[in-house]
């Protein structure tokens, strides 16, 4: 099983958005068994608190639950635990990798680099857009999905 961790600052807004599309799209594809995903903050800010109620209002349009969900704090001992850290903007991906003490192995990315454009998610919890926020993290995680798929494809071929 390949595991994807999704990371933002406070883990309350796009990073759980991000888990939580991603896991919804990959059950809707049947690969439930290949991939899963979680999420996690780079700060301890929000530490415990659930998921940001405009996110959730976003998710539960969507028929998606994401009830328990709390935020947590990446830490040094994940690295080894995920096959991917998936950040929402270059300072996640800073913050990744100072945390992790750099990114020996090539986990770190950064979630708009698989929608072809290499932006950031903007932080809805500060700009207050959170469909915006929504479109790009749904563009992202396609475009991680696409990917996931494609390497699995050659891997095999």
């Amino acid at each position: 099983m390949i595991k994807i961790t999704f990371v933002c600052y406070g883990n309350i807004c796009r990073s759980p958005l991000a888990e939580f599309l991603f896991n919804d799209f990959i059950k809707d594809a049947g690969l439930s068994g290949v991939y899963r995903a979680d999420s996690s903050a780079t700060s301890n800010e929000e530490a415990g608190n659930p998921v940001y109620p405009p996110v959730k209002r976003i998710l539960t349009r969507m028929g998606i639950g994401c009830e328990g969900k709390r935020s947590v704090q990446l830490k040094a001992e994940d690295y080894p635990k995920s096959d991917l850290f998936i950040g929402m903007d270059e300072r996640n991906v800073r913050d990744m990798a100072r945390i992790f003490g750099g990114d020996a192995q090539g986990k770190i990315k950064k979630l708009l680099y698989f929608a072809g454009d290499g932006g950031d998610v903007a932080d809805p919890y500060w700009t207050g857009d959170y469909e915006k926020t929504f479109t790009d993290v749904v563009r992202g995680v396609k475009g991680l999905i696409e990917v996931l798929q494609k390497e699995k494809t050659e891997t095999r071929g």
